[in-house]
């Protein structure tokens, strides 16, 4: 029986679907920190469908657009993970994906003649970055920490129900 969507990946379970080797998933964590699957005791990873999506997207990225490591990091940087989950999303619903921005004649990126909406293009707009006073970077920050506990809170929480649907006791701590 095959697993729901929804469901958690081991490692064999993600490398197996995204046609790539167990140390290659490893590599990818360590070059971009952004990839952070959950980890049980004994240091075992599991792979939410959000970090699936990711890491499609950045498979994408190196093996299809044919982008250096540095390349992908600079768009982490330039256009975030949300980004590159999206082109994960779109490769795994088998659209085609192009991330190549079109230089129009005036110097401008565009989609070109016709606007074609399979091009995910990289545009200024996206990478324009809002002016936030330190006291709302700070508030940010703190949210963003007590976010990260409640998915923390919410993958162990599921990871228990899954161990206890299966009937497995060895997982369910």
């Amino acid at each position: 029986m095959a697993k729901s969507a929804e469901a958690f990946r081991t490692i064999s379970e993600a490398a197996d679907e995204l046609d790539v080797p167990q140390h290659v998933l490893r590599h990818w964590e360590e070059v971009f920190g952004q990839v952070r699957p959950m980890r049980r005791a004994g240091g075992r990873r599991y792979y939410r469908p959000l970090d699936i999506d990711l890491l499609r997207g950045i498979r994408v990225l190196l093996y299809d657009q044919r982008y250096t490591t540095k390349g992908v990091q600079k768009i982490f940087k330039d256009e975030g993970v949300k980004y590159i989950s999206e082109l994960g999303r779109r490769a795994a619903a088998g659209e085609a994906v192009d991330v190549r921005p079109v230089i129009s004649e005036d110097g401008g990126r565009s989609n070109g003649v016709g606007h074609d909406d399979d091009v995910l293009e990289l545009t200024p707009s996206a990478r324009a970055k809002p002016k936030l006073t330190p006291d709302v970077k700070r508030s940010l920050s703190t949210l963003l920490t007590r976010l990260e506990k409640v998915q923390d809170a919410l993958d162990e929480a599921t990871l228990a129900l899954e161990a206890i649907d299966h009937g497995d006791p060895a997982d369910a701590e």
